[in-house]
């Protein structure tokens, strides 16, 4: 049997990972979106866990809603990064000086 500490534990690991992964990594940007992902699939997980722990459906629906959300995110993120990959030639974020204000 699974318990809630196990679900806990293993969207504690993924989201440290992520937030590692972000602070490892700040030159790629399609690392960091796949991080930022990363962290939203743990958040989704505690969202599950809960829902099933408290017998409740509405955790495992609100899930439906941000995982849409976060496709429609990644899409139109991955579009940015190649409309800018074309435009400057590269996708490190050290080189798009240019886009501060």
């Amino acid at each position: 049997m699974v318990e809630l500490s196990d679900f806990l534990i293993v969207a504690a690991i993924l989201f440290s990972i992520s937030m590692a992964g972000i602070f490892i990594n700040r030159k790629n940007l399609i690392v960091l979106l796949m991080c930022i992902e990363l962290m939203l699939l743990a958040v989704n997980i505690n969202f599950v866990a809960f829902s099933h722990y408290l017998g409740d459906n509405s955790g495992q629906i609100f899930v439906f809603f941000i995982l849409t959300v976060a496709a429609a995110e990644a899409a139109i993120g991955l579009a940015l990064l190649v409309v800018l990959f074309r435009n400057r030639q590269t996708i490190n974020v050290a080189n798009l000086d240019q886009l501060k204000g």
